[in-house]
């Protein structure tokens, strides 16, 4: 088993404030403090966000790669986590392969009285690029952003379009590649 958090209230704060951080100012990369061993297939920014945001109250969703025992085993020891079976019941995804995503309409959307309700997914890219890419626009966005993530399934950014018409219901999304992340969260319009 790998060690989780070294201190686990110093770095879940650490790793809160990056996320806070990135889902203020979507599309900004930001680097989770570490260094953090996650077990394959995990990156290290992913199974930060799991060890700090996820717990015995919460439910987890794995997709089949990242449902590897080890994986399983180091985010219920160090979270808690409550494994869920189906997309539909998560309070938060773990995306591992975008080749088999789910549609994000599978998901928890939340409603118009409680868009609380709703799931956060955190999905694993190839790569995530501050240049180039699709621009965003919306609250925490002076004016424009630009993200480039690598290895998105072809109808994600159309999904995306459908996510933020729908606010106030929708899911926020995490990107991670290696130990960064970049964040979407519903409000956020993706355009290009």
């Amino acid at each position: 088993m790998l060690r989780g958090l070294a201190d686990v209230v110093a770095d879940s704060q650490m790793i809160f404030r990056a996320v806070l951080d990135a889902m203020a100012h979507p599309g900004r990369i930001v680097e989770m403090p570490g260094p953090l061993d996650a077990p394959p297939p995990l990156h290290p920014a992913a199974a930060a966000v799991c060890l700090a945001l996820v717990d015995l109250e919460t439910s987890l969703w794995l997709d089949r790669t990242a449902r590897t025992s080890a994986a399983v085993e180091f985010l219920r020891f160090h979270s808690g986590a409550v494994i869920v079976d189906t997309p539909a019941t998560a309070s938060f995804a773990l995306i591992a392969d975008t080749a088999s995503m789910p549609a994000l309409a599978e998901f928890p959307q939340g409603t118009d009285e409680e868009p609380e309700r709703s799931a956060t997914l955190i999905i694993q890219v190839a790569s995530l690029d501050a240049t180039g890419g699709r621009r965003l626009t919306g609250p925490g966005i002076e004016s424009e952003a630009r993200l480039r993530a690598g290895g998105l399934p072809s109808t994600f950014w159309s999904e995306i379009r459908d996510n933020h018409a729908a606010f106030p219901r929708g899911v926020d999304l995490m990107l991670v590649a290696g130990a960064r992340l970049a964040a979407l969260p519903r409000t956020t319009r993706a355009d290009g």
